[in-house]
């Protein structure tokens, strides 16, 4: 037991040894998951300053503009892909690309989805391809797995550092400029994606190297959709704001997706959850995990160069999941 204590100890300390070092150099870097193959990028965000919201939109969610300040962060270079959501998915999977074959006990302990009953790719492919259809529970989940495969905190973005990141400097309407016959260069989506995801990776990424950030699969933030949220912030500069969601329905989505409009794919534009994402899922209560009918909604990760503290990042983790009845 008390060798079992002792490794803990010293798992802990070059995990915290890694964390520092790491942070010492804010850049770009590779995250490779232990006793598999797989391994991710993570983009390097610079801290700063920007007026988030739109003055040139109709839609009032957007407005007004207030200045927001955030901490720095690494943000994931493409969409989070099946090769690397699938495994978490499925437990057997998980064995198989296991190099020794084994998944450790910790890593094994983590609540999975349950298995979905439908093809959750929608027939639009798998490989390179980003995964979609899982609820706000289910990426928080995942991001959880991910904490317990490498012991670095990753969780999904702010609204905020989401339209930060995907502005990279900007204040047009696109981060490319406003002229929107460039879109097809950066983004898929209802002109040119035929009705399905594509590959990540495949159009031009933003200054931040940033690829997908408009169109594909729109992407889960981590807060509750409030309508008139940024009426409190007017002429005040927030730091690091976070509408900490407390119900099931609407959490803020953005960056649009495959079947979106040019409009939905402005940096300032907002969508939001709905249960009619579900109306198809049999189960009463339905699933916590799964949207039968949203092929379209996916995830980036985000990790903060100042990590909070294990007990945040375990209530950040162990929310337990609101029934949708």
């Amino acid at each position: 037991m008390q060798n079992v204590k002792n490794g803990l100890i010293i798992f802990t300390f070059m995990v915290a040894n890694l964390l520092s070092k790491a942070q010492e150099k804010h850049g770009r870097y590779i995250q490779k998951v232990a006793g598999t193959h797989l391994e991710f990028s993570m983009e390097a965000i610079p801290g700063g300053t920007f007026l988030m919201g739109s003055d040139k939109s109709n839609k009032e969610d957007e407005k007004p503009i207030h200045q927001v300040e955030l901490d720095p962060f690494w943000m994931g270079t493409y969409e989070v892909t099946w090769d690397l959501y699938e495994p978490f998915v499925y437990k057997d999977l998980e064995q198989t690309i296991a190099i020794d074959g084994k998944v450790p006990s910790g890593v094994d302990a983590v609540t999975r989805p349950t298995k979905p009953y439908l093809d959750m790719t929608f027939g639009m492919g798998k490989e390179g391809h980003p995964a979609l259809a899982m609820t706000h529970y289910n990426a928080i989940q995942f991001c959880k797995w991910l904490y317990t495969r490498t012991g670095v905190f990753y969780r999904l973005p702010t609204e905020a550092e989401w339209e930060y990141a995907c502005r990279a400097g900007s204040t047009s309407e696109y981060f490319f400029g406003d002229d929107v016959s460039q879109l097809v260069e950066y983004a898929w989506f209802e002109a040119n994606s035929n009705e399905k995801t594509a590959p990540v990776g495949k159009k031009k990424p933003n200054a931040w190297g940033l690829y997908d950030m408009m169109g594909n699969v729109a992407e889960w933030t981590f807060d509750q959709y409030i309508a008139d949220y940024y009426k409190q912030f007017e002429g005040k500069t927030v730091k690091n704001p976070v509408a900490v969601p407390t119900e099931l329905y609407p959490h803020s989505v953005r960056g649009g997706s495959f079947d979106s409009q040019p409009d939905e794919l402005r940096s300032t534009a907002r969508m939001v959850s709905d249960p009619i994402w579900k109306q198809l899922d049999p189960q009463i209560p339905k699933s916590n995990w799964w949207f039968p009918e949203a092929p379209f909604i996916g995830l980036r990760l985000v990790r903060p160069v100042n990590p909070p503290s294990q007990e945040e990042i375990m209530i950040y983790y162990n929310q337990e999941p609101i029934k949708d009845f």
